[in-house]
């Protein structure tokens, strides 16, 4: 075959990576050969390295091929081949066994975002265990869980995203714990901030560290302490009331509860003002940066205020993003062009996937510990999201009332069961999609959950940490081998996941192993559409695009818009008929549905609350330095860590500050050991003043790799973390405290 036989797939990739990017896949004689992306008009929606190096994860020499069965103990990794037939026999008898002894509240289901497509992800195997008399959940969103309850609280809906070509409009940006040039947070947010910057549009960074993003981007850095953002935020809004500026007019036209918010900034209501130098001894940051940041905010309008998710991964991360909500709010800096609803900001393709892209018809659990059927997963030829169907039941109060354990309660609800509270004695555990335990809080903890199973079945591409640990693995192929459509991107798109090359070794779609585990549990009705035909329902539910197989063909549909599209514009514009989708219709700066919860935890107006295993915690002499684990941009969670060409970007390594280091007798590229009462890792240290005194960052997503002393070689940072969640439901991955102290090997 010639060159000009090779022929070129277009595919939009999403890998749970914060972005949807166009890839050109070239294939030759059925290989992929190499991978280019978006070269056409703008906005291109180009790739980064992980995308880019996606040809080696396909081709992965540890690419699990086929169908494994444990033979040693758990945790060991010995495995024996065995054939399709003995592996979903196995499945379906295991699935069945527990069902009859225990119930079907015994078997948890777990699973997370994996390659993010529509129809290839994980409700086909919850429609699946539905219809086979249900299972047991979790709830808690690992990434913004914390945000998702704050919007909901505050504005109605967790749709608070514009598109990013508006950030053009600002006169300040606020990148607050925010680092697109890493996560990505969109594709194309990174090109749009460099436009900003290139405009002379004034950004500020606030984050720990001083991001890849603050060098590229940023006028301005401004250092915090971890799980503090909350303070800084509340004392802006004593320079902002103090000062008379705020916009009274958008307070009293659009939101209640101003007037509750105001006696605690000012200490009406506690005899504490919440001034600058009351934030400055939290926070470390200065008065006079505080207060100068609350006046630029607002009046340097149109101002975006982007708050992400990290500061919300804390003990009390709602807080922050209630706190960001409501400067937002008080500003009036949402609801325009340049300005920003200072919500968990993705842009609308989040929205456009809970409208038109989820997928299989979901019948009702039967379990009676878990939630009822979410409104947005009924058949997609019946729904459209409503602002009026985006239910406070759906988040926090509902999953108190029904039962249900948070995602970070996995591992404890396991070994404890009923005798610890919990709905159920968990004797099986279905995984799909997710990086149980290395993703989960205090791995340790976990480990010893998974080794108390009866059973455990894990859907998987590689030997992760948690496959380990599996009875059975069943081999899943990834998105270049299947068909699938996603949404996303910083102005909004559809792509189209198209199947490149076939399936390499055994592995099979999820559908493909759902349809046929169905069969051998004897649920007939459970998929009556090929590929194809669940695809084209799934398209069609769009009115966006009118042609499915020039979609299919083109791999993206990049929504064209009159003007930027602005999160809640209709409701400034036209109140009257535009309500907020809250109890009273308008913004909730004091909500009463958190009041009527009675939890002195969760305040009805935002306020700060010193965090557990923050600086003050008398644990902080023992343990004193605090632990951030950010993201990298060589892994998206778990996903690429095997991939030479990403590991080639650089060591993984614990950053501190010199001042840290030195008091430790520790030097650039020292190995040390980073522990807590919950385990120790060993990990290089990167020595640099690109973070700031007492805080140490392990990134996320390495691998969990323990010694034969409990030691973990593999540097997971979720060794270290606490298994709690915030009031609202946050996995608190930044708040910890370690000690970190010179390898010396005996």
């Amino acid at each position: 075959m010639s060159e000009a036989d090779e022929k070129v797939i277009c595919h939009t990739h999403s890998s749970h990576c914060g972005g949807t990017c166009l890839l050109k896949l070239h294939i030759k004689d059925g290989i992929l050969t190499r991978i280019e992306t978006d070269d056409g008009v703008e906005p291109q929606y180009r790739a980064c390295a992980r995308g880019r190096a996606y040809r080696q994860r396909l081709y992965a020499p540890d690419r699990i091929l086929h169908p494994l069965k444990r033979v040693g103990e758990k945790g060991e990794a010995e495995f024996v081949r065995i054939s399709w037939d003995e592996a979903l026999e196995t499945v379906a008898k295991e699935l069945k066994r527990v069902k009859e002894i225990y119930g079907p509240a015994a078997i948890v289901f777990r699973w997370s975002g994996g390659d993010v497509g529509t129809l290839h992800r994980a409700l086909p195997h919850y429609r699946l265990l539905c219809l086979a008399g249900g299972c047991s959940e979790t709830w808690g969103i690992f990434s913004f869980e914390a945000g998702v309850f704050a919007e909901l609280a505050t504005y109605g809906l967790p749709f608070t995203g514009s598109t990013r070509d508006d950030l053009l409009n600002s006169r300040l940006i606020i990148l607050w714990g925010c680092d697109p040039a890493v996560t990505v947070h969109d594709t194309n947010t990174a090109w749009y901030l460099a436009q900003a910057r290139e405009a002379g549009i004034r950004i500020v960074s606030v984050d720990p560290r001083y991001t890849p993003s603050a060098a590229a981007f940023a006028d301005q850095w401004i250092p915090i302490v971890p799980g503090t953002d909350a303070a800084m935020l509340i004392a802006m809004g004593y320079v902002i009331i103090a000062e008379n500026l705020q916009d009274q007019t958008f307070i009293d036209t659009y939101s209640i509860g101003f007037d509750r918010f105001k006696d605690y900034v000012l200490g009406v209501e506690d005899g504490l003002p919440k001034t600058p130098a009351w934030a400055e001894a939290i926070t470390g940051v200065p008065a006079a940066t505080i207060a100068s940041l609350g006046r630029e905010y607002a009046s340097r309008k149109p101002a975006a205020l982007i708050a992400g998710i990290a500061p919300g991964r804390t003990a009390y991360g709602e807080q922050y993003h209630r706190a960001a909500m409501v400067l937002a709010t008080i500003t009036a800096n949402l609801g325009i062009h340049g300005g920003n609803a200072a919500g968990t900001s993705w842009a609308p393709g989040q929205a456009l996937y809970l409208k038109y892209g989820m997928g299989m018809a979901i019948p009702l659990n039967p379990v009676e510990s878990v939630l009822p059927p979410h409104k947005y997963a009924m058949p997609l030829d019946t729904i459209r999201i409503s602002e009026e169907e985006i239910l406070w039941a759906i988040t926090l109060g509902m999953n108190m009332q029904y039962g249900q354990m948070n995602s970070t309660q996995l591992s404890d609800a396991i070994i404890r069961g009923k005798a610890g509270g919990y709905p159920a004695d968990y004797k099986l555990l279905y995984q799909v999609d997710t990086s149980y335990p290395n993703q989960y809080l205090n791995v340790n903890k976990a480990v010893r959950a998974l080794k108390s199973l009866e059973f455990h079945i894990v859907f998987e591409q590689f030997m992760t940490p948690g496959a380990r640990f599996a009875d059975v693995v069943l081999p899943v192929n990834t998105c270049m081998e299947r068909n699938d459509v996603t949404t996303g991107g910083g102005t909004g798109a559809y792509g189209y996941m198209s199947k490149a090359v076939e399936s390499v070794g055994e592995s099979k779609s999820h559908l493909e192993i759902c349809t046929e585990l169905a069969a051998r549990m004897g649920i007939s009705d459970y998929s009556d559409k090929t590929e194809d035909q669940w695809l084209r329902q799934i398209v069609g539910g769009s009115p966006d695009i009118a042609d499915y197989e020039s979609f299919k063909r083109d791999g993206i549909h990049k929504l064209r818009l009159s003007e930027p599209y602005v999160a809640y514009k209709k409701h400034i514009d036209d109140p009257q008929n535009h309500s907020f989708s809250t109890p009273s219709g308008k913004i909730e700066i004091f909500s009463q549905r958190i009041a009527d919860m009675n939890n002195p935890d969760l305040p009805p107006v935002p306020k700060y609350i010193e965090a557990w295993e923050g600086r003050h915690d008398p644990l902080a002499k023992k343990y004193p330095l605090q632990l951030i684990t950010t993201h990298n941009i060589k892994r998206a969670h778990t996903q690429y860590h095997t991939v030479p060409w990403l590991r080639e970007l650089g060591k993984h390594a614990a950053l501190m500050n010199p001042a840290d280091a030195k008091a430790r007798g520790i030097e650039d590229g020292d190995m040390v050991r980073v522990f807590n009462d919950r385990g120790q890792i060993l990990i290089a240290a990167k020595v640099t003043e690109r973070i700031m005194p007492g805080v140490v960052d392990v990134p996320q997503g390495t691998w969990f790799d323990p010694d034969e002393n409990g030691v973990d070689r593999g540097g997971c940072a979720n060794t270290l973390t606490r298994d709690a969640h915030s009031p609202g439901g946050a996995f608190c991955t930044n708040t910890a405290l370690v000690e970190v102290a010179r390898f010396e090997p005996v």
